[in-house]
């Protein structure tokens, strides 16, 4: 199957403004919860912006997960088999533990028109956590943290 392609690549050179934007949207992503804002900024300068046509599949269920998306603009719809879809928004995000395990994904997401979304890959994110082992910790703890009320709540 082939990869979405983003309707245009970024600039090298983010603008400060560009740059501020994504670590707020960083910052609200729960997964990055018990970092500093300096790791959130080193999170959000990891990632690229990738723009989305109406109707394409950003990711597939069941494909190799290689990347995170976090979305600036636009909505996207989430189907997993057997379950209702669902639709995120702006500061919506999906693809997380494919930065984690690079595993299948488990759901297709697809654009609801014109969609702008940051994108951190799997490799990118991995070389930042080699540099900054305060990440992985932080991000480990939170895991954890996730782990621990699921099971409180299947009790």
């Amino acid at each position: 199957m082939s990869r979405p392609i983003p309707l245009q690549s970024p600039p090298s050179d983010r603008s400060a403004v560009d740059a501020k934007l994504w670590t707020n949207v960083i910052a609200e992503v729960p997964l990055f919860a018990g970092l500093n804002r300096r790791h959130i900024r080193k999170v959000a300068d990891t990632g690229r912006i990738a723009r989305f046509h109406h109707g394409t599949a950003i990711v597939r269920a069941g494909e190799p997960g290689d990347a995170f998306y976090v979305i600036i603009d636009g909505e996207v719809s989430i189907r997993r088999r057997g379950l209702t879809a669902l639709s995120l928004g702006p500061q919506g995000f999906f693809g997380e533990m494919a930065l984690l395990d690079g595993g299948a994904r488990s759901a297709t997401v697809t654009a609801n028109g014109p969609v702008v979304c940051l994108a951190i890959t799997r490799t990118r994110f991995l070389k930042l956590l080699r540099d900054e082992p305060t990440i992985a910790i932080a991000l480990l703890q939170e895991v954890a943290q996730r782990l621990r009320t699921l099971q409180q709540s299947a009790l």
